[in-house]
């Protein structure tokens, strides 16, 4: 597909939810990327955020900013049961698409989403901050490399408190919960360093009054013989950790956003199959917001193509919206579920 080359890439942000205030203030300072309009189904609102967040243009529809031909891209931070209809909107009215985790509220609509992007010729990818950071592709570069060797077993999490029942993580209709919030990055997470997504899984969740979990903890089992577990939560404190080891060693990583915030960027690498035996190294990595860096990353990838973004492939983002669908299913159910191809 044609790359727009034009520095900055032109970005509309569609709706002025809290996640988008933070992306524009990440952004902020790049001269690869320019949020120049909001939209909001409230043109008043629309207005008052973009003048908080420091944008020219405010937009009283999502149709006028699909319409707009001085936008290229679109921002999707729409709660979770919109991200197919406004990205496939968004596809068809030619403009590339970043959108918010997970993808889609399924694993079927995450397909209709990436159909929609190759058929009008436009990129649509999946934003996770953490992966475009120095301290996931460090994390990457030594997996690969066999730093650890063959990936056996891997332990992810990620909690946090939301007490508030209005807030919309809540909301079953809006495809809420603690799985598809903070239990998609551990689930992308396992799916990066283990190259495969799981052939089966088992979970048990704690769920909330309106129905969607609150506390969930999964087992994933693929083909490799390599399994791996995922909890996550909206009733801790907040926490977020990832341990991954192989026959030859261990990492163990914070998977941060937006280091320094939350911790250090640094990994925990033991080489070494014997306790006896094992060298150990602190991984150093630079900090950073991890909005900035996926922008970037997705204006490199709108001007030269694939190669250059190093976020979720369509495959990796289908694989976890595949298994997402499975630990849901299998939480409700009390069954192992095997995950669809």
């Amino acid at each position: 597909m044609p790359g727009i080359k034009r520095v900055p890439l032109r970005i509309g942000v569609i709706g002025a939810a809290n996640i988008a205030r933070a992306f524009c203030a990440g952004v902020a300072g790049s001269s690869r990327v320019k949020v120049t309009t909001i939209a909001s189904r409230d043109a008043d609102k629309a207005v008052r955020f973009a003048r908080e967040v420091g944008v020219e243009r405010a937009l009283g529809s999502y149709e006028a900013l699909l319409a707009d031909r001085d936008i290229d891209a679109i921002y999707n931070p729409l709660p979770n049961s919109l991200h197919a209809q406004w990205t496939i909107k968004a596809a068809a009215a030619g403009k590339h698409v970043l959108c918010e985790k997970p993808l889609a509220a399924n694993a079927a609509e995450a397909r209709a989403m990436f159909a929609a992007g190759a058929r009008h010729g436009v990129h649509v990818v999946e934003a996770y901050p953490y992966r475009s950071q120095p301290q996931t592709l460090k994390l990457k570069e030594l997996v690969d490399a066999g730093a650890i060797g063959k990936v056996q077993l891997v332990r992810a999490s990620f909690g946090i408190t939301i007490a508030d029942p209005a807030n919309i993580r809540w909301d079953a209709g809006l495809a809420g919960g603690a799985l598809m919030d903070a239990g998609s990055y551990p689930v992308s997470l396992v799916r990066l360093v283990t190259g495969a997504r799981p052939v089966r899984v088992q979970a048990i969740a704690q769920w909330g009054a309106s129905g969607v979990d609150r506390t969930l903890i999964a087992s994933l089992v693929f083909a490799s013989g390599a399994m791996a577990q995922i909890s996550c939560s909206f009733g801790t404190a907040y926490h977020r950790h990832a341990l991954i080891t192989g026959d030859l060693g261990s990492v163990e990583t914070t998977y941060l956003n937006h280091p320094p915030m939350g911790g250090p960027p640094v990994l925990s690498l033991w080489r070494g199959a014997r306790s006896d035996n094992a060298r150990f190294e602190l991984v150093v990595t630079a900090p950073g917001n991890g909005f900035l860096a996926e922008a970037e990353s997705f204006q490199r990838l709108v001007a030269d193509g694939v190669a250059q973004w190093n976020g979720a492939t369509p495959e990796e983002s289908v694989d976890i919206a595949l298994t997402l669908d499975a630990i849901l299913e299998s939480a409700r159910s009390g069954r192992t579920v095997d995950v669809a191809a």
